[in-house]
């Protein structure tokens, strides 16, 4: 696996990664993480992979860490 980019975020740390045949697209926040796999096909290089991190992507991304974060408060809450 090689790191492609780290892409600046004020509220997520983003890093563009390449593996076999595949860009992913990591977004770390606390605890959390998310990885979106890519085929190198469908995006016109690592250019067009960063493209794909637009505002309405980010905040989607930002509302599904909340989900996570809630899912597992939730849990710890019944069973801790």
């Amino acid at each position: 696996m090689r790191i492609v980019a780290d892409i600046p975020h004020p509220q997520v740390k983003i890093t563009l990664m390449s593996w076999n045949g595949k860009f992913l697209l990591k977004f770390e926040k606390g605890d959390f993480e998310q990885t979106y796999k890519i085929s190198e096909m469908d995006v016109l290089g690592d250019a067009g992979a960063k493209e794909l991190i637009d505002d309405e992507f980010i905040e989607a991304v930002l509302n599904r860490f909340t989900d996570m974060r809630d899912a597992f408060v939730s849990t710890v809450r019944r069973n801790g």
